[in-house]
């Protein structure tokens, strides 16, 4: 008889998260997996067609997971107000589905946790109920990465924020860290066991291990030198270091650098605004959200993959997994970020990487990959994709969660 595992998550597919990967990788191990997740809205805010508060609120993926959807408030414009509606909504509503989760029997409960941290609520209070081990990965630490998106300056919540994302940690049995260093962090922070904490990398889904030409995408850009951003465009990705790295390699003369823009999300127009107003809308390219299975297609046009985080409070704890499906692309890598992820890029030879929000030190870096011989630039890219299978490999890494919650 298969092991039946409840999945926690507001964030589900059709949303593009790598939630969706794990829950098939948990099907393909013999598991029968059900899903407590939100209506999806995200990154645009609305929700998608065919999904609504009395729509598509059950549903069965042609992988087999079972879906229930609880009531969440769409982040509409993503002000703070409305991204502060999304999430108090979904934990609150979650709550309502604990009647029906007490009368299922699961052997596992996994608590897939990006923001907000409170999503994991209704899994937590069932696991300690029923007494089901919990196992909670840990992708977006609170309450700093909370900071990342709204402003919050008032000690008072500041401190209520530290205490309810504390607890959500300490009650989960067993946690997950994207990065070594946050391991650590959550270790010394909450008093966990080592031994109840482990690092396992934000691991991509295969299709990004394709190395695709296209022909029509390669013929459009022949004639440039392409650094592509792939992901979601939000206040955390500190897109204010792009645009002047931007202008002064314009400045310098690298007319034919082109900044490719793959993704939507909460900061796009705002993106797009600011390069109109510094003047660079001849070197920005924004194609917008394309599904998963054509990113290869936007990576294999790449001279360059490159991602910025801001300089925040403990941000360089985690490690982005966009910067995982880059390793995975065979292009070398350009960051301007802090952390544990600078010494990733040294020791792999993947690439450069500099201090977060420093534009120059950015320009510098792409420029050096500009004038490497493209002999240099292959060789780079093959050492991220070697670093990849000996690291960050999915199946490799989908084993070790799997052991590890099993353990």
């Amino acid at each position: 008889m298969s092991k039946r595992i409840l999945i926690v998550s507001q964030h589900f597919w059709p949303e593009s998260f790598r939630v969706n990967d794990i829950c098939d990788g948990f099907i393909e191990r013999g598991y029968d997996v059900e899903v407590l997740c939100g209506i999806p809205n995200y990154p645009a805010g609305q929700f998608f067609d065919g999904y609504g508060v009395f729509k598509n609120r059950r549903q069965v993926t042609d992988k087999g997971v079972k879906i229930r959807r609880c009531f969440e408030i769409k982040r509409g414009n993503n002000s703070n107000l409305r991204i502060f509606l999304n999430y108090i909504s979904f934990p609150f509503s979650s709550l309502f589905s604990l009647p029906y989760l007490m009368r299922q029997k699961y052997d596992k409960i996994y608590l897939h946790n990006t923001s907000p941290v409170m999503m994991s609520v209704a899994g937590i209070l069932l696991g300690r109920i029923k007494k089901i081990e919990t196992t909670m990965y840990v992708l977006d630490l609170w309450p700093e990465n909370l900071y990342s998106v709204l402003q919050v300056r008032s000690k008072l919540l500041r401190h209520i924020a530290m205490r309810v994302s504390n607890w959500h940690y300490r009650k989960t049995d067993r946690l997950i860290a994207n990065s070594s260093r946050l391991r650590t962090l959550l270790i010394d922070r909450i008093g966990k066991a080592e031994d109840k904490v482990t690092y396992i990398p934000q691991f991509c889904e295969k299709v990004f291990e394709n190395v695709v030409t296209d022909d029509e995408l390669s013929a459009r850009f022949s004639s440039t030198f392409n650094m592509v951003f792939t992901g979601n465009i939000s206040p955390a990705q500190s897109f204010e270091t792009v645009i002047r790295a931007a202008d002064l390699l314009k400045d310098k003369g690298y007319n034919d650098i082109r900044w490719i823009i793959i993704g939507d999300g909460m900061s796009l127009k705002w993106l797009k605004d600011e390069v109109e107003k510094a003047g660079l809308t001849d070197v920005f390219v924004f194609i917008g959200r394309v599904p998963i299975e054509d990113i290869p297609k936007y990576t294999g046009i790449a001279d360059g993959l490159f991602a910025c985080l801001n300089k925040t409070d403990m941000l360089d704890c985690t490690l982005p997994a966009k910067v995982f499906s880059y390793y995975a692309a065979e292009r070398p890598i350009v960051l301007a970020m802090d952390g544990e992820i600078q010494e990733i890029i040294r020791e792999s030879g993947a690439g450069f990487a500099v201090d977060a929000e420093d534009s120059e030190g950015l320009s510098h870096a792409v420029e050096k990959l500009y004038l490497l011989s493209e002999k240099e630039q292959t060789s780079m890219g093959l050492a991220a994709k070697e670093y990849y299978f000996k690291h960050f490999e999915r199946n490799m890494n989908m084993d070790k969660l799997v052991a590890f919650i099993e353990s």
